[in-house]
């Protein structure tokens, strides 16, 4: 297959998850490029996701790695065999690679788990609400640039607002409910849609309050998303350099810890609406 110029997150994954399985093995690259009669540096672009596989290749290294996951095994074969071009794909050029791998991560999830601080979670937000916040965070932008990524955001709220939509259960800190990023016109919809979506089946809305006892996690911000099976779950962090996609083992159980920790601490789905409420009468 043809190498690719800008792999998607997704692909770049998949080569990962071949890689270390062949390292769960014991083998080296060249012993793996030899079973499928390519050389290393062909294996080296497969692993890091730069030239795609077939199905009938994965089975074969799944079979040598002496890997018996047979879930995971037809989940990594999906995922090479995905020819989804999503909604997404018009942006590919005019905004950064990740607002895509994002979109693509939340149509193939299973489920999503959010902690939010400082502002209200990505996928609740109303359009006022997130031009007002890609304005002040980035000055710079024009309003066709800002408007670009309102656009964006508001089309990637489709997986919890679609006929079969993804459970999404997120725990927000009363810091991001109380916090005007606009005028109180814009704070008191913003809190009305949080109020409207907290009633679907499928979402569940929890609250830190100000008046928690031991809470250190002002920097618990994160993003869980589930994968079709949890071993290619993904933890979405912001970064310095941008956004950064968590998917070690380890590091993907401190997370699910972290997540488990904070909405021990938050308060219940029905006393959490009666506080988003009465700080929506307060507005």
């Amino acid at each position: 297959m043809p190498a690719r110029r800008h792999p998607t997150a997704r692909q770049v994954r998949l080569g990962a998850e071949l890689r270390k399985l062949r390292e769960a093995a014991g083998l080296k690259a060249t012993e793996a490029a030899s079973l499928l009669g390519v050389n290393s540096v062909q294996m080296s672009q497969i692993e890091s996701g730069i030239s795609g596989v077939s199905e009938q290749r994965v089975r074969r290294l799944a079979a040598n790695y002496a890997c018996a996951d047979d879930g995971l095994i037809d989940v990594l074969v999906a995922m090479a065999t995905d020819r989804t071009r999503g909604w997404w794909e018009e942006y590919r050029g005019s905004l950064p690679v990740a607002y895509q791998d994002l979109a693509e991560l939340d149509h193939h999830a299973t489920f999503r788990h959010d902690v939010a601080v400082i502002h209200v979670p990505g996928l609740f937000q109303t359009a006022e609400y997130a031009r007002a916040l890609f304005a002040y965070m980035n000055p710079e932008f024009p309003d066709d640039e800002v408007e670009l990524r309102v656009d964006h955001r508001m089309k990637r709220k489709v997986v919890i607002e679609r006929p079969d939509p993804m459970p999404y259960e997120t725990v927000i800190h009363e810091a991001a409910l109380r916090i005007k990023v606009a005028g109180r016109a814009v704070t008191r919809a913003q809190l009305e849609r949080i109020l409207e979506m907290s009633e679907a089946d499928h979402v569940t809305v929890r609250v830190i309050p100000f008046a928690l006892d031991d809470f250190a996690g002002a920097g618990s911000t994160m993003v869980h998303v589930g994968g079709a099976v949890p071993r290619l779950d993904t933890v979405v962090r912001d970064a310095p350099h941008g956004t950064a996609f968590v998917d070690s083992e380890a590091q993907l159980e401190h997370f699910r810890k972290l997540f488990r920790k904070v909405k021990a601490g938050s308060l219940p789905p029905g006393r959490s609406r009666d506080l988003v409420h009465q700080l929506a009468k307060e507005v």
